[in-house]
């Protein structure tokens, strides 16, 4: 299918076309005419597949449908996001993708001074791209009104109760008119967001375009068993290879991913970190480093686990493995995004066993058994057990990150498919 199969105005196709967009993801291709429909759709697929894209065109074509406003603008489409970084993200997505509309996209987020957000607001604004917190800040001194929204988002709807959100979704919803068009997209539908759901929606398209919880099929997973004081000695073998240009490291706390950073510059390594103790202003310094090249490595907490789209990160390293097996699968989805291949590899001490097979009960297959890297835990591994679903084998000799996964992920450039639309 083309996007020009999709129903899209002439303004959003010449969008798609300037972004150099082809064919339509799985998700975008499925969620879109239900959306343009006016359908109330829950979406699940796989991070990096496009799900901004499946809300965001369906939206901009229901509010450029209508012609320009008279008068000030009012509030026609909400989209609350759990970070600071994917509300900016996916505000700029708007932007783009509305640039040959006279549509106003203004984002809102704390962390920085709300003057800039308030006069954006005051201006005018069609499409509201905001986390939860200063959202209601702004509600309750009275510079937003959401009586007039028409369409309502919820993105990385799973990560929003992981964050503690519910409680504040739901004063949100209050101020949001019931009759409405709501939309719910995530990478993941655990049993909370479908209870979530079943009080926000009515009579809700579901779309699945992959089993939940899965995780991309190409990027290449593998597990290193190693002791917990000698991870930071494995991550500096992993970066020694001069392929990788771009790698995201994956702490468990704010802590330990700035110990991380001040060890590995300790040792002539450089690197940056983001988590929620830094200003916005260090964390978009540090991740617009990142994207540009300036910086090889950046060490992160789950943050960064959402909502960061950073093209050919050539590898995707769990320092510490997450407690929550879903996160798990935001984390890797940060490769092998828009159709790439990546590569990520996960260090598993001897106290995080059980993370690891909850993580591999969740994705229903075995990563990678790494048995011959230097530092390697004298312990020796889990036994490989039978999953239901699919399965990767995970035992005997692999090669080793720098003799095998590593590399092949830096080469992974000559072998991506067609761009797509992604977040």
């Amino acid at each position: 299918m083309r996007f020009d199969e999709l129903s899209l105005s002439a303004a959003l196709l010449r969008a798609v076309a300037a972004e150099g967009y082809d064919k339509p993801t799985p998700i975008q291709e499925m969620a879109i005419p239900p959306a343009l429909a006016g359908k109330d759709v829950l979406g699940c697929a796989q991070t990096g597949t496009g799900k901004t894209a499946a809300f965001a065109l369906p939206i901009l074509q229901k509010l450029s449908a209508t012609g320009e406003t008279r008068g000030r603008r009012r509030i026609r489409a909400l989209v609350l996001t759990p970070t600071r970084e994917l509300a900016a993200q996916v505000a700029d997505n708007f932007v783009r993708y509305g640039a040959q509309t006279t549509l106003r996209t203004v984002v809102i987020f704390g962390g920085v001074s709300q003057v800039p957000q308030v006069e954006g607001l005051k201006r005018g604004a069609d499409v509201v791209v905001a986390t939860p917190g200063r959202l209601l800040d702004l509600i309750q001194q009275g510079y937003v009104e959401l009586g007039g929204v028409e369409v309502f988002v919820l993105d990385e709807a799973d990560r929003m109760l992981d964050m503690g959100f519910i409680h504040d979704i739901r004063k949100v919803a209050s101020h949001v008119p019931r009759k409405r068009q709501t939309l719910f997209f995530s990478a993941t539908l655990p049993e909370d967001i479908r209870v979530l759901a079943s009080d926000l929606l009515y009579d809700p398209i579901r779309v699945a375009v992959d089993p939940p919880a899965s995780t991309v099929e190409l990027i290449e997973q593998a597990v290193c068993f190693v002791e917990k004081g000698d991870k930071l000695n494995l991550l500096k073998h992993l970066l020694s290879v001069p392929e990788l240009r771009r790698v995201l490291v994956f702490a468990r706390t704010k802590h330990g991913s700035d110990k991380v950073v001040k060890l590995l510059k300790r040792d002539g390594v450089g690197a940056l970190a983001i988590h929620g103790n830094k200003s916005q202003g260090a964390r978009t310094r540090a991740l617009d480093g990142f994207k540009a090249g300036d910086t090889r490595i950046l060490v992160a907490t789950d943050i960064a686990a959402r909502g960061l789209d950073v093209e050919d990160i050539d590898l995707v390293v769990n320092f510490d493995l997450p407690h929550e097996p879903e996160v798990y699968v935001h984390r890797i989805g940060r490769t092998g995004r828009a159709g790439g291949r990546g590569t990520a590899i996960s260090f598993c001490a001897q106290e995080e066993r059980d993370d690891l097979a909850a993580i591999e009960r969740l994705i229903a297959m075995h990563l990678i058994r790494v048995s011959d890297h230097p530092h390697r835990s004298p312990i020796p591994p889990p036994p490989v057990t039978t999953l239901k679903g699919r399965e990767k084998p995970g035992s005997g000799r692999t090669p080793a990150p720098t003799e095998g996964a590593v590399r092949r992920s830096s080469d992974r450039g000559h072998r991506r498919g067609p761009r797509r639309t992604h977040r």
